[in-house]
């Protein structure tokens, strides 16, 4: 199974705002009608049940976008919306921004959404630009750019319950036998190199069965598969905690299986647990049984005796794990993850000089620039009117600029005539 994959999302930029006039019979001189852009499509990340990889997410294409805003036309009519792109995930899935550690949306109800890029605004049409001193302008807006955000999807298996232990315990062998599942089995460290899930049957109810792939010292620092799989652990609600009963000292094993849990996360240390003692078909260990018993009565822990390969003990192992789902408690994001927008303070005008270019601060101005068709002089005349209103005009003097001088906004330079 694909557990992280690394996407692109680009949302549709908006389309333009139309220049046009109302050109009809009898009516030679009619206003502006140009209708406005289409707002762009925009990148929704959606949980759904019926998806189970990320696996899609790595083959092939890793952008993606939605659809465009189409362009105003005359007679006011204005440019189709471009669609928006429904990326369906599986429950589970938590999303980084790349780069960053703490993550933005946590996806574990069906049909849950994360915006995960925002389509641009389509540009208005010429006909928002009348005034009575101008009553035929030509004038409209570009379209926003549609944002483009880099993702880190990480889908955390939602299971009921969790198939721990040391490697080559057995693990694989329970799940196939207590479940539909058939995991890769082998007598070898790592066999399972991806968790694997099976749905268990006790009389009426059913659960959901996961195989954590073997977990050894140094676990939680990232040895042997640890970090990749002990993250799948935390959104079990049980644990069976599988033990090999021809093992030297199987409770030490337990122990340190334990200890990489609880430095990992006290959270999915204090999981509730069954402990199963496996392969109770070697005549060896069903000899063991009574003094394995007496150690691992001082756990605390419900203990059950089983042979994964034959079967024993197994249909009473996964009613036991049933019973106790009944009263463990449910698993939830660690905290209802927003995105959050905090209002922006107030952006001041800032001037300063490159060369003899004054380089204008000022994202608003910027923004509105960019929207622009700069080699219209209607158009610079309405940019210039704005600045004013903005305060961008006082300050470009207070530093200094006359009419004339070249004047920078992002990337794009005008000349203040």
């Amino acid at each position: 199974m694909i557990d992280r994959v690394e996407i692109v999302t680009k949302a549709g930029d908006g389309g333009d705002g139309m220049i046009s006039f109302r050109r009809e019979k009898y009516i030679p001189y009619g206003g502006p009608d140009g209708g406005d852009g289409g707002n762009g499509g925009s990148v929704i990340i959606k949980a759904d049940r019926n998806s189970n990889t990320l696996l899609s997410y790595r083959r092939g294409r890793k952008k993606f976008a939605a659809g465009e805003g189409l362009n105003g036309a005359s007679k006011k009519k204005h440019g189709r919306d471009g669609e928006d792109l429904i990326l369906p995930v599986p429950l589970g899935t938590i999303i980084y921004k790349r780069g960053a550690k703490e993550p933005v949306a946590d996806l574990t109800t069906d049909g849950q959404c994360f915006l995960a890029a925002k389509g641009g605004r389509g540009g208005k049409g010429n006909v928002h630009f009348a005034s009575s001193t101008n009553q035929a302008p030509r004038i409209a807006q570009r379209g926003d750019k549609g944002e483009e955000v880099s993702l880190v999807l990480e889908l955390r298996l939602l299971g009921d319950v969790g198939i721990i232990g040391h490697p080559s315990v057995g693990k694989s062998t329970l799940l196939a036998t207590a479940s539909a599942a058939r995991p890769k089995i082998a007598a070898y460290p790592f066999t399972t190199t991806e968790p694997v899930l099976g749905v268990a049957s006790v009389d009426d109810r059913t659960f959901v069965l996961v195989e954590i792939p073997g977990l050894i010292e140094g676990a939680h620092r990232g040895a042997g598969l640890g970090l990749d799989f002990l993250r799948h652990a935390e959104r079990t609600r049980v644990l069976i905690h599988l033990i090999d009963g021809n093992t030297a000292d199987p409770k030490i094993d337990m122990d340190k299986v334990n200890e990489e849990l609880a430095l990992f996360s006290a959270g999915l240390s204090a999981k509730p647990q069954i402990i199963a003692v496996n392969k109770i078909d070697i005549p060896e260990v069903r000899e063991r049984v009574p003094s394995l018993k007496r150690k691992l009565k001082h756990t605390g822990l419900p203990v059950h005796f089983i042979s994964a390969a034959t079967g024993e003990g197994v249909d009473k192992l996964m009613a036991a794990a049933c019973n106790m789902l009944d009263v463990a408690a449910p698993v939830a994001p660690k905290e209802e993850l927003r995105v959050l927008r905090p209002q922006a303070q107030r952006e001041r005008v800032k001037v300063s000089r490159d060369g003899d270019v004054y380089v204008v601060s000022y994202q608003k101005a910027e923004k509105l620039i960019e929207r622009m068709d700069v080699s219209s002089w209607e158009a610079r005349a309405y940019i210039w009117s704005q600045l004013s209103s903005m305060g961008v005009v006082a300050a470009l003097k207070k530093a200094g600029a006359e009419p004339g001088a070249v004047v920078r906004f992002g990337k794009i330079e005008l000349a203040w005539d």
